[in-house]
Order: C-alpha cells, then structure tokens, then sequence
C-alpha cells in the first residue's frame, strides 16, 4: 500500500484525569477505514494521550505497509511540535515526541496536517469509547466513517525524510524529472555542476573546550585565525574563480570568510542568516557531560530524533529546512559556478547528509575538524556528487 491517512485523537476527563485514546487509518481516495486503534491509558493528560493516538495511528500505518502518511489531528500542538516548529517544553511529552519521530523515519514521507475537531469526529468517538469501556460503560460504536477531506493550505507538510533528498534537488530546477535522473557517474555532455565548497570557521576557545556553540558570538582564537590563513590558500588552490564568498553572520564564521575572500582578490562577504549554527538554547556554552548531568531525559530525546530540539533551542529538522532553502537559492543564483560557504557543524552536516541521501544517524557518526572543507558538485538535473569531506590537509601542512 502506497499511501494513507491517519486521524488520531486522545482526550482526558480531568486534564489529569482517566484518558484515552483513538486512531483510524483510511484509505486518502475512498475514505474506507483499514484500521482502527483505541486504548484507555489510565490517568494522564489531554497532550499525552494524543500523542499516543498519534503513535498507534503511525504503528497501525507501518503494519499495512504504507510509505506515505497523512497523519490529521486537531491537537495544534502535537501538529507543531512533530513539524518542528514549536519546542516541546513539557519533559513528560519528549519521549512520547521521539516515540513518534522514530515511527515517522520508517516512512518514505509523513505530512502533519492541524483539522478542527469536527472532522476528527471517528477518531474522537474511538478515544471516548476507550475511557468508557474502561470506566465500565456500555460501549458505544463511532458514527459512520466520514470520508477525508482536503486540508487547509496553511497546514504546510513536515518535511520528508532522507531518502527523498535526491528527488527534492531534482525537482528544484524546472522540467527536471525525478524518475530520469542520472547518477553521479554518468556523463553530462551538456551540464555545467554548481560547486559548493563548505568550509567549517577556524577554532574558537569553545572548540577547544568541546562546549556547545550555538548562536553565542564567539571569535576565533589565536589558533584559528592561523587555520583560517590556511584554508583560504587551500580554498584559493581549489578554486581560482569563485562566484560569491557566503557565511553565517556570526563573527567566527565571517572572519574565517574574509581570509578565503582576501585569499580570492578581494571577493565580499555576504553574511546568510539560514547558514548560522542551530540555537542549542539553555545548552549553549555547556561541555556535553554537564548537558548529561542536567537534563538527562531531553538529552537522550534530542539524540533519538532530529524532530526535537534543545530546552530553549531549534530542532535538526528546523536547521535542516533553512539549510534546504539556502541551498536552493545559491543554486539559483550561480548556475555552473564555484559558491563558498563558510558555516558550523550542524548546516554543514545537514547539506552533507541530504547530498548523500544518509540517514539522521549520519549527524551524529560525522566529525566535522575546526576549518575542514568539504566539496560537492549539483547538476541542473538533480545529481549530486560529493568530492571531499572535511579536508584538513592543508592544516596538517603547517
């Protein structure tokens, strides 16, 4: 089975009080119900219970072999957190957040849709049903099935998982076919690459320190500007023409920058918010042992799903869809021609998962060097190749 809708709803009487849950999957054309799921949880919330609806809608979809979900509730706020947009603040719902999040990558894609309650009415009756049953009321059926209707546009999908990377780049360039893509090693008789040359900013004291180092403005050390001297004659050897010199705004980034630019002839910088490292929140400028020994839980959470971020901070998928954007733009903009990116580990990351289709474990297998340079070749035609990464040559030669 291709594809599914799944509607899913939980409700407390109390808020804590006794809960439950509800779940049905359809099909999206005839609206035929496939599966329905529903349990009483004992006492808890309104949020915990939808989000277990949410996760037994999903486990019901993996169990008919779907690779496409609409997951549709009316809990706006399990719809914004699983889309990335909103924290999860409540630590009682970040296990239940990366229960799901570790669900939805075992779709090829699963877009989160906000409906009023109205037209959740089957999922609502299930999840009532429940907590009826299980305060020993008569049970009562759902009114019949209510065929899905289509979704405000405002209600905008999550974004889809890694193995859909190649045919989003596709599709970015117009009249390009996904299905007819050639791969990295077939000739191009006729198509230039973008070149894009990711360049990580030179050593800071918080690099040395192994402290996270988000959006704090931390400067190069005596150290890196020394590595960031290196790169730029790296960058200049690599590269004799460059189209545009780009880097987050933060001054670690922008100094290391104007280096590869001098080194170029004097190319400006242009400062990119979308290249700035990800808000690690409340964790910015702690070392990871004292992130373990203060928030435990919401550590284990973050490592366990892209989808959630840091106490305060920005979630991997929410970096990755700015990452996503400024891609596409540089594309745009310098069509066969050379781009450097001077940025930090988690964009550059990201935009290397995406150009070799890995999996989110590919974040955290990954080590990125102080002033590594990774190289990546785009095809107006979607294929993608990836020539180097993190190249420190030109720092061991010092």
């Amino acid at each position: 089975m291709r594809a599914v809708v799944v509607e899913a709803d939980g409700g407390s009487r109390g808020n804590p009080g006794p809960a439950g849950y509800g779940a049905v999957v359809r099909d999206p054309d005839s609206g035929e119900v496939l599966l329905e799921r529903s349990e009483a949880i004992g006492v808890s919330t309104n949020n915990v219970a939808e989000y277990r609806g949410l996760i037994a809608g999903l486990e019901a979809a993996a169990e008919l072999g779907a690779a496409e979900v609409e997951a549709r509730m009316d809990s706006k706020l399990v719809v914004e957190q699983m889309c990335g947009r909103w924290q999860i603040k409540h630590p009682g719902l970040r296990p239940l957040a990366a229960q799901a999040a570790a669900l939805v990558d075992r779709f090829e894609s699963v877009r989160f849709s906000w409906i009023p309650r109205e037209r959740n009415r089957h999922a609502d009756a299930l999840a009532n049903a429940a907590m009826d049953a299980a305060a020993g009321k008569p049970p009562k059926r759902p009114a019949a099935a209510e065929a899905p209707r289509e979704v405000a546009a405002a209600d905008s999908a999550a974004r889809a998982q890694a193995r859909e990377v190649a045919a989003r780049a596709a599709t970015r360039t117009a009249g390009t076919d996904p299905a007819t893509t050639r791969p990295s090693w077939e000739p191009r008789p006729s198509f230039t690459a973008t070149r894009l040359i990711l360049v990580r900013h030179g050593e800071t004291e918080w690099t040395v320190q192994h402290r996270y180092a988000g959006r704090a403005d931390v400067p190069l050390s005596d150290q890196g500007r020394a590595q960031a001297r290196a790169t730029a004659a790296r960058v200049a050897e690599l590269a004799p023409s460059v189209a545009a010199v780009l880097s987050s705004p933060l001054s670690r980034c922008t100094a290391t920058a104007e280096a590869i630019a001098g080194a170029l002839g004097g190319i400006p910088v242009r400062p990119q918010d979308d290249w700035v490292e990800c808000d690690f929140g409340d964790w910015d400028g702690r070392t990871f042992v004292e992130v373990r020994d203060q928030w435990p839980g919401e550590l284990d959470a973050w490592l366990a799903s892209t989808r959630i971020a840091p106490p305060g901070g920005e979630s991997f998928t929410a970096v990755a869809e700015r990452v996503d954007r400024a891609v596409a733009a540089l594309r745009e903009a310098y069509p066969g021609e050379t781009v450097v990116v001077v940025s930090h580990v988690s964009p550059i990351k990201l935009a290397l998962r995406d150009a070799l289709a890995a999996g989110d474990a590919f974040l955290h297998r990954l080590y990125l060097d102080a002033a590594g340079i990774s190289v990546l070749d785009m095809w107006p035609d979607g294929g993608v190749a990836v020539r180097s990464v993190n190249d420190t040559a030109h720092l061991a030669a010092r």
